[in-house]
C-alpha cells in the first residue's frame, strides 16, 4: 500500500515511541512496567491509523471531469466566480475515512496557488468557506477551473504538491489536508452537459465521472 507524500513522519513518530516504551515495559516490568505497556500499545494502534488514513491508492481515471477528492457529495450549487465566471460548483466533504489526496479534475496548467489562513470550523459548515484554505485555479481545455481546499476543525495543515507553473494531466496528484476537510470545484457552466452526480453520493478522486463536458 502507498503512503501519502509529507505524511512519513506521522507514521514513524507514533512508532518510535511505541518502540522506546515497549523496551522501558521490558527493563521496568516489576515496577511500572504495564503504564509503559500500555502507552506502546496506543502508539502501535495510532501508528495503524496513521497507515491507513494516510493511504494512497491507485486509481483508474475516470472520464469527462473527475473527482477531485473521495467522500460524498456536500451541495452543488450554481454562482457568479469573478474568475470563472457563470459556473457550477460541487463540494465534497471528506470524513475520516475517506483518502485524502486529492487530485486534478482534468489535464491543465496550475495559473495560481493562494493559500488564505482563517478559522477552523467544521468543514460540513457553510461557514467553514472562512476557514483555512488553499485556492488553485487551472487553465484547462474548458477554459479556468478553480479549486478550494478547505480546512476543518481536525485539518489543521493543508500541504499542496503542486506550484504555479506546473503542468499536470487529469488524475495527477494536487495535495493533501491533513484529517477531516473539504474540497470545492468552480467549472464553467457552458462548458459541461451535465453533472454526473447529486447530493450525498459517494465518491473516488480521479475515478468518478462528476460532470461531462460539453463538445
Amino acid at each position: 500500500m502507498m503512503i501519502a507524500k509529507g505524511t512519513i513522519t506521522w507514521i514513524l513518530t507514533p512508532f518510535a515511541f511505541g518502540i522506546i516504551f515497549l523496551a522501558f515495559y521490558i527493563n521496568y516490568q516489576k515496577d511500572i512496567g504495564d503504564f509503559f505497556l500500555l502507552v506502546s500499545v496506543l502508539m502501535f494502534i495510532l501508528t495503524g491509523f496513521f497507515i491507513i488514513f494516510f493511504r494512497d491508492p491507485i486509481r483508474d481515471i475516470g472520464k469527462g471531469i473527475v473527482a477531485p477528492a473521495d467522500g460524498r457529495i456536500q451541495y452543488i450549487n450554481h454562482s457568479l466566480d469573478r474568475n470563472i465566471g457563470e459556473c457550477a460548483i460541487i463540494s465534497t466533504f471528506m470524513n475520516l475515512h475517506n483518502v485524502h489526496v486529492n487530485r486534478m479534475p482534468l489535464d491543465g496548467l496550475i495559473k495560481d496557488v493562494v493559500h488564505i489562513f482563517g478559522s477552523h470550523l467544521p468543514a460540513f459548515k457553510k461557514d467553514s468557506a472562512r476557514n483555512e484554505r488553499v485556492i488553485i485555479t487551472i487553465d484547462t481545455d474548458i477554459g479556468l477551473v478553480k479549486l478550494i481546499q478547505i480546512s476543518g476543525t481536525l485539518a489543521r495543515r493543508i500541504v499542496p504538491y503542486i506550484k504555479k507553473g506546473d503542468k499536470l494531466k487529469k488524475g495527477e496528484k494536487i495535495g493533501i489536508i491533513l484529517f477531516g476537510s473539504r474540497v470545492d470545484i468552480y467549472i464553467p457552466s457552458k462548458k459541461i452537459e451535465y453533472i454526473n452526480v447529486k447530493l450525498g453520493d459517494k465518491i473516488r478522486a480521479g475515478e468518478k465521472s462528476i460532470a461531462k463536458i460539453n463538445d
